[in-house]
């Protein structure tokens, strides 16, 4: 049982070690480069090196899945860690073999996606992608309330605009594609000075809608982000304290237990050597 225990802590250090993780790291960046370089047109002989080592990649995901599995001190909560349930969909879909069947564009996507484990990898890609996914609520009406204000004003464009071009402004669909030009300032001075011919006074049209969508609900959007992220950040803080605080009175009790123990023990042979004094 103490042996056993030993390896645990061993492999439990090696898992959390800097090198180790810096390896992992190294290895999906490489890859990376693997899946990247497919891409090209190579001789055989590095096209074969290249394959070789895609096998000896994927291999290595899978000893490491697997060390990180046993590793784990609460077995039946790895895989309530949803970056554990990504790795292992990536390391398992990776195993299937590229040839020509009809899951080769599956088992080709799958490599590709072996970069994002840099994800589950980085623990600060990890908190930057989990306070993303718990903005998008609220980041979701704000998209609603942009996108009430891209109809409105699409429904303004095709109205008062169609006369003008009827290829941007010919209906709603394609107004608010228009707008979304506008939106992103691609040549969006064209389409205004374009109506301005027109209708002098249609500059007015496009500064509002700019500045409702371009200053307005981006800056919304972004705040949104900031928040949580700065919860997250406390959130997080505070649970690094907690833990260090059970840490020490952890270490407190058992320090507590050895001395009682000593003191037990010093008790004990101090009421033996008492006991040997009358009889000599």
């Amino acid at each position: 049982m103490m042996s056993y225990r030993r390896i645990f802590a061993y492999m439990k250090k090696i898992e959390k070690s800097v090198w180790f993780q810096g390896f992992i790291i190294g290895t999906i960046i490489i890859a990376a480069l693997t899946v990247g370089a497919k891409t090209y047109t190579l001789p055989d002989g590095v096209e074969t090196a290249i394959n070789y080592l895609d096998t000896f990649i994927t291999i290595f995901f899978l000893v490491e899945l697997s060390f990180r599995f046993i590793a784990c001190s609460k077995k039946r909560h790895f895989f309530k860690d949803p970056w554990n349930i990504f790795d292992t969909i990536i390391v398992v879909g990776s195993l299937a073999p590229i040839s020509e069947t009809e899951m080769i564009l599956l088992a080709r996507l799958l490599r590709v996606f072996r970069v994002l484990r840099l994800v589950s990898i980085i623990p600060d890609l990890r908190f930057l992608i989990n306070a993303l996914l718990k903005a998008i609520p609220k980041m979701g009406y704000i998209a609603l309330l942009m996108f009430i204000i891209f109809y409105i004003f699409a429904a303004v464009g095709s109205i008062f605009f169609n006369d003008v071009n009827e290829t941007l402004w010919g209906d709603i669909a394609i107004s608010m594609l228009t707008l979304f030009r506008v939106a992103t300032f691609e040549d969006w001075t064209d389409v205004m000075y374009e109506t301005m011919a027109v209708y002098p006074l249609s500059w007015i049209f496009y500064i509002v809608f700019i500045f409702l969508t371009a200053f307005v609900f981006l800056n919304m959007m972004v705040g949104v982000v900031l928040d949580v992220m700065t919860r997250e950040t406390s959130e997080k803080e505070q649970e690094n304290q907690d833990n260090h605080h059970h840490e020490l009175i952890t270490q407190i009790s058992e320090l507590q237990a050895q001395v009682s123990k000593l003191a037990d023990k010093i008790d004990a042979q101090n009421t033996t050597a008492s006991k040997r004094e009358p009889n000599e």
